[in-house]
């Protein structure tokens, strides 16, 4: 929850806007700013006083007990100028916080966090349970000093400038180890532990089982991902009540997915009372890995719970993003946040220029040009499987006419895709025009360099007839002239010359044009590759120069009457 503070009529005004926006995450707090503070501070996990930073300093400090514990604390001044991250702003989240409030209001976010500043990673924000000396290590890659990274455990992690040698280390790892003098030790969530009981096992038996198993093996439990188990003891509550007690959650699988399990300890006894031969360690080796702990038992008597632990290998991450039509305000906030996370970006040159800036130092480009489409999908997924953190970028939606339907058919089950969508050309294009796309719609590439021109008339000629609004991309090209006044023609067949087409040419971008004809008046020699040519249908109209196509709302009709 956020606490909101004001103490002014401007303030307050701001303060409503957030809680407007933010009506599930926010509570407003009254009365004398002191008390609303101290309260606020005591039982939200972050605040928003719009209020001074002096006054905020004065009022917290009595309050603060360390940055693991302490809220986020994020001041926005009189004017709404800036919105000012003072307090917790890796731990308690207040870095993102001002820039979500500075976004929402208009105003400036100010992050002071030296991480933050020069583009590097914070250790504590990757969201691994971190141990060990995080502010020397952290001091050391901002002061750019050799840091070496030990990854004992590969997994997917933003760049970090980090190498081979140094006298500092970032060790990845889910072993039992203490940090060393000018160490830090992330945990990966490597491990799965699987878990049969009896009937009315107890949680304190479950529990203890767990831990001494991973004790014994030299694992550490901040790595612990998931309890798993087989479906018919989803609701043991000895089970549920140390899932809970651990703070990992609890998977469960079917007794016929585990039976086909290969495990080396398989029993009569599960197989009699829930249908297969082994339940904790088939429930923990069912997503693969190497078995740490093979199946042991409790060792009250009579045992009534069973366990064993296994390491998954670390998963690589594939993120997919659209970078939307080229302005930069259409680049969304998840897109943003994807490309700073990935520590290899593959892309067109040209795309790769429009974003260099938001990537964080050290992150590895592969880069081709136009016509490697193929090439770029396949690197990004090769990448992925070394366990690397991908982001491949297409214009657009990454899903429309760019990257993802390639990239997803050389992608296999061993990595982790991530769609982030962006706004395509055909609703940027939209958008200038007017309402084009009111009604049903389609796009349809003219470009027959992968399609055979046979595919794309028929669908051509499919839409003409079903009087569907028509976007066209890729239209024209040197090399291909003939296509767009072909696709057009059989549009006309169907439909009136005075049907509006509009032409919009580098949408959102700074050379952005456009402008509203009729199908019988376009001369498509004056489209090229970088326009969405959009014909509407039989309803379409230009209303006021602006291209509209009715929703079709039988009220609009009826108002209507008849013409």
């Amino acid at each position: 929850m956020i606490g909101l503070i004001s103490a002014t009529a401007a303030g307050a005004a701001a303060r409503d806007r957030l809680a407007a926006a933010w009506p599930d995450r926010v509570r407003v707090y009254h009365g004398p700013v002191g008390d609303a503070v101290r309260r606020a501070f005591a039982e939200c996990e972050q605040l928003v006083c719009f209020l001074a930073t002096g006054a905020v300093v004065r009022l917290v400090a009595p309050l603060l007990a360390g940055k693991a514990t302490d809220p986020g604390v994020v001041c926005v001044d009189e004017g709404g100028r800036f919105a000012v991250s003072l307090v917790g702003g890796h731990g308690g989240g207040a870095n993102e916080l001002a820039r979500e409030v500075g976004e929402l209001l208009g105003a400036e976010p100010v992050v002071t966090t030296a991480t933050d500043a020069v583009g590097v990673p914070g250790l504590d924000t990757l969201g691994l349970p971190v141990e060990g000396d995080v502010a020397g290590v952290s001091r050391a890659l901002l002061d750019g000093e050799p840091v070496a990274l030990r990854a004992e455990v590969a997994w997917p992690l933003p760049p970090l400038r980090a190498g081979a040698g140094g006298a500092y280390t970032i060790r990845v790892t889910d072993r039992l180890v203490q940090p060393v003098e000018r160490e830090v030790v992330l945990r990966p969530p490597s491990l799965v532990v699987g878990v049969g009981a009896s009937k009315g096992a107890p949680a304190d038996e479950v529990l203890t089982l767990i831990e001494e198993s991973l004790r014994d093996a030299g694992l550490a439990p901040a790595s612990l991902a998931e309890l798993a188990t087989v479906d018919a003891k989803a609701d043991e509550p000895g089970i549920v009540e140390a899932a809970g007690r651990l703070g990992v959650p609890l998977v469960t699988h079917s007794a016929g997915e585990l039976a086909a399990v290969e495990v080396p300890n398989p029993s009569a006894a599960p197989l009699a009372a829930v249908g297969t031969p082994s339940v904790a360690e088939a429930a923990a080796l069912i997503g693969g890995g190497e078995l740490l702990v093979p199946k042991r038992k409790s060792t009250a008597t009579p045992a009534m719970a069973t366990c064993a632990v296994v390491r998954r290998p670390g998963r690589g991450r594939l993120a997919v993003v659209g970078l939307g039509p080229g302005a930069r305000d259409l680049l969304t906030p998840r897109a943003k946040a994807e490309l700073r996370r990935a520590s290899v970006l593959v892309g067109l040159d040209q795309y790769v220029d429009q974003i260099r800036d938001l990537l964080r130092p050290g992150t590895r480009i592969l880069e081709s040009g136009l016509g490697a489409e193929e090439e770029r999908a396949r690197t990004a997924v090769e990448e992925a499987r070394k366990g690397q953190a991908v982001a491949l970028i297409g214009s657009g939606d990454a899903g429309v006419y760019a990257m993802a339907s390639p990239a997803l058919a050389e992608a296999s089950d061993d990595i982790d895709v991530i769609g982030v969508p962006g706004v395509t050309a055909a609703l940027a294009a939209a958008a200038i025009l007017g309402a084009p796309l009111g009604h049903d719609h389609v796009s349809i590439s003219l470009s027959d360099l992968h399609t055979p021109w046979e595919v794309i008339e028929r669908r051509v000629r499919a839409a003409a007839e079903a009087d569907i609004v028509v976007t066209f991309y890729n239209p024209r090209s040197r090399g291909r002239d003939w296509q767009l006044p072909k696709a057009l023609a059989l549009l006309a067949e169907h439909r009136t010359p005075t049907t509006p087409v509009g032409v919009v040419r580098n949408a959102s971008r700074p050379d952005e044009s456009s402008r509203l004809t009729t199908l019988g008046s376009l001369d498509p020699a004056t489209v090229d590759m970088m326009t969405v040519v959009t014909v509407g249908n039989t309803a379409t109209r230009d209303i006021a120069g602006r291209m509209v196509t009715p929703r079709g709302y039988r009220w609009q009709a009826a108002q209507e009457g008849p013409r």
